[in-house]
């Protein structure tokens, strides 16, 4: 997999996306926070939402992506998703976390030139959403 060094701008999109998560972290409701930097340096942060059913709840990646969007901001740059603790975790480290499948899916679809921030042997690095998605879906 082929790893890029986070720029000086790579470091605040992580400090925006944790920095949401922060201030909106509610326990069973929202735990994972987003932000996305498209290519003109506007950041697009969001929380997931929780769902008591599983398969309802929508992640902050994907909600970042529809704001954006709905914002008429449509090429990404760079995402990154971030975990909050829970309360009873020794470790109470805000993290960087790795897109799920379907986000990735969905990263690819909408920007698949966008760079993904990730935590590796517990360093940030940044690599294109195509070496998270090798051999992706589509319709051809």
């Amino acid at each position: 997999m082929r790893y890029i060094e986070l720029t000086e701008e790579d470091q605040e999109l992580v400090s925006a996306a944790q920095e949401i998560i922060r201030k909106l972290y509610e326990e069973d409701k929202h735990h994972v926070g987003a932000a996305i930097r498209t290519k003109t340096g506007e950041t697009i942060s969001a929380v997931h939402i929780e769902a008591y059913i599983g398969r309802v709840t929508v992640c902050a990646e994907a909600i970042a992506i529809g704001t954006a969007i709905s914002n008429d901001q449509k090429d990404f740059e760079t995402i990154v998703a971030v975990r909050h603790p829970h309360p009873d975790e020794t470790d109470q480290r805000i993290r960087v976390v790795s897109p799920c499948g379907m986000c990735r899916e969905l990263i690819s679809d909408y920007a698949p030139d966008c760079q993904v921030i990730l935590e590796v042997d517990g360093s940030l690095v940044k690599t294109p959403i195509k070496e998270l998605i090798p051999f992706k879906y589509s319709r051809s």
